[in-house]
């Protein structure tokens, strides 16, 4: 049984890796180790390779002081959410699944195969027809994954390029870069007159750009891709899938141009679960998590750039023209920081619950209100949209304040 693993740029990725390549290797599995490299790469290695499974160690966007572990099936595809609920009852319970340990001539071995990487590189590459000659770059790797894979691609593919925070150290991975923090990437693509900016996260699965007045976007580019992708006649039945955080004046300009736009719950295997079921090219999360299903089986921050400079260099237009065409209503997004124990039952307390259905119901034409945690930190997010900013903003701040209160 083989298995291939690829990790992050954070320092704690080296012993998270002894620590899998001791358990899986004393199994009797096969570990291909690809190096640093996008998580999206793992995917597609795993599968190119028909490997049983992939693992990218990894915390993605999150600061350098985390670290996780996401995996992969042998088609490339992240395991669902039983069969990782299922691998964390197992590590709770492990007395349950100890079984006698392999002989010394029957454990498995692990394998440096970083040159694999290559076989990602190359991929990306070809996704692309012609080149981005005279096109100017700013390309913000996070100090992250995608700090040699991003620069290669557009080399390769002769964009005029420059390239910020791509000395990875082991802990300044997200630190004040990347898709999290792109306000220096905006101001460096201003100072150089560049076209656009692309910025990714730690781990290269989602992507933020910013235009040559230094504007930042995130779920427009799907907007854009969209469009694209109908004038080439490769949007499979017109549709988009987003979630229920996707404003909506970007639902509007998805409407005017024909295209329908279906809501999937937060998450990106809710957003391919939904892909698949209603057989939908493109898909994606406000963060910059894109999914484009005809080339990858996850978000691919690299691919969704490339992809991204096609459309703008095929249509003439730069991509400051092309995201005003989409019109966000006011949207106010507030994190409140909980108790991580009581972070999953808010919805239970019942004066939160009612101060909510109140508002609803008052003001259910006027606007849009979203309240859930967050899958990865400590956080309950409260998102409000519509029309009214000075509304949407003081509703957003009474239940944040009251979730804040009851909480903590």
């Amino acid at each position: 049984i083989k298995v291939v693993m690829g990790s992050d740029t954070r320092i704690s990725g080296y012993m998270l890796r002894s620590a899998l390549t001791a358990g899986l290797t004393s199994m009797g599995i096969y570990i291909d180790f690809v190096g640093v490299i996008p998580t999206p790469g793992v995917a597609y290695i795993t599968k190119l390779k028909k490997a049983k499974a992939g693992i990218m160690i990894s915390a993605s966007h999150n600061p350098a002081k985390d670290n996780g572990i996401k995996i992969f099936n042998s088609d490339g595809f992240k395991f669902s959410d039983e069969i990782e609920n299922k691998i964390e009852d197992y590590m709770d319970d492990l007395d349950s699944i100890l079984v006698d340990p392999l002989p010394g001539d029957k454990v498995g071995k692990f394998k440096y195969a970083e040159d694999e990487y290559f076989l990602y590189r190359d991929y990306l590459s070809h996704c692309v027809k012609g080149n981005f000659k005279d096109i100017k770059i700013v390309l913000d790797t996070a100090n992250g994954a995608a700090y040699r894979a991003a620069k290669d691609v557009f080399l390769d593919l002769r964009a005029e390029l420059v390239v910020i925070n791509d000395a990875p150290n082991g802990r300044n991975i997200n630190v004040k870069c990347g898709s999290t923090h792109p306000e220096i990437l905006a101001k460096v693509v201003v100072g150089y007159e560049a076209d656009l900016g692309l910025a990714y996260d730690g781990d290269a699965d989602r992507l933020i750009a910013v235009d040559k007045f230094g504007n930042i976007d995130g779920d427009k580019i799907i907007g854009i891709l969209a469009l694209g992708m109908k004038n080439a006649g490769t949007l499979k039945n017109d549709k988009v899938v987003t979630t229920v955080m996707s404003n909506i004046g970007f639902e509007k300009y998805l409407k005017e141009n024909n295209i329908e736009l279906l809501r999937a719950n937060v998450g990106d295997r809710n957003v391919l679960e939904m892909m698949q079921k209603e057989d939908v090219a493109i898909g994606g999360e406000q963060s910059g998590h894109i999914i484009l299903k005809d080339y990858a089986t996850t978000g691919d921050g690299i691919l969704s750039s490339l992809k991204l400079v096609e459309v703008i260099r095929d249509t003439g237009k730069d991509l400051h023209e092309l995201v005003s065409a989409i019109k966000d209503a006011p949207q106010t997004l507030i994190n409140v920081k909980v108790d991580n124990a009581k972070k999953n039952t808010w919805d239970k307390n019942e004066k939160i619950t009612s101060f909510i259905d109140e508002i609803n119901k008052k003001h259910s034409d006027e606007v849009r209100i979203l309240v859930r945690k967050s899958g990865t930190e400590p956080l309950i997010r409260v998102m409000t949209e519509g029309e009214n900013k000075q509304l949407v903003h003081k509703l957003a701040e009474d239940i944040a304040k009251l979730i804040e209160t009851e909480l903590n």
